[in-house]
């Protein structure tokens, strides 16, 4: 049984999986576990996954998903396992590289004081990568803001998919209540954590550039997830099943 399991959603990322894991499992973490979810990659990602699974062995578990359902619900079903199955911690992290894997350990390391860990690029040390252009910047920049200021999110990076937590703290979450299955699935989560008094450290990160494919991020899910957050501030929940 694994005592830290990384949940690690996936669509069309063959390119970037195995280096990925090999990056993770070169930490030489005790007890450390992948839980990989495929929503039916066309481009083998989920195969590519199922290998994996049998070279590490039990280390890593595969969920197959028969449609692309969307980010947050991923999460939600790999959450789901990794709570069935028994562990002390949860890290959430995206699959393209741009999360660092060798700041897990630190995340960890604080997990022993705080409920939930941040990676941030928001505040003191930390950034994105110098290859983003004017516009991503922007882009991000100002959906965070934006989302800051209709949900009352006090962390700096309140669109973070690069999180830790404690095992106690994952499972009090009122997942039913969290619908959003984009971007805004992680302002709802750093929503949840906010309302349910969690202690969060947030740990400077630098947020790098996907070496190869292209970022899924827009203005229209930026602008979507505003509205989302801004509904759930007044009704505590989003009240959308997209």
């Amino acid at each position: 049984m694994a005592s830290v399991y990384v949940v690690i959603p996936t669509y069309n990322e063959a390119e970037n999986l195995s280096t990925l894991v090999h990056r993770l499992f070169d930490l030489s973490i005790d007890g450390l576990g992948l839980i990989i979810v495929d929503d039916s990659s066309p481009d083998g990602t989920g195969k590519l996954a199922e290998s994996l699974s049998v070279r590490y062995g039990n280390s890593i578990r595969v969920i197959s998903r028969p449609l692309k359902d969307g980010l947050g619900t991923a999460y939600k079903e790999g959450f789901d396992l990794a709570l069935s199955l028994g562990c002390d911690a949860v890290i959430q992290m995206d699959a393209d590289l741009s999360h660092r894997p060798e700041y897990i350990p630190k995340m960890l390391s604080m997990l022993g004081k705080y409920d939930v860990v941040v990676g941030s690029r928001y505040i003191d040390g930390g950034g994105t990568d110098e290859e983003w252009g004017l516009g991503r910047k922007i882009l991000s920049g100002v959906g965070n803001f934006g989302i800051k200021l209709v949900s009352g999110i006090k962390v700096k990076d309140a669109t973070s998919g690069f999180k830790a937590f404690r095992i106690s703290a994952l499972r009090i979450i009122p997942w039913e209540n969290i619908q959003c299955k984009g971007f805004g699935f992680q302002s709802e989560v750093a929503f949840h954590s906010q309302r349910l008094k969690y202690s969060v450290y947030e740990m400077p990160i630098v947020f790098d550039e996907r070496l190869v494919g292209k970022s899924k991020m827009s203005t229209g899910i930026a602008v979507e997830a505003m509205f989302r957050m801004l509904f759930i501030r007044i009704f505590g929940y989003s009240g959308f099943q997209k």
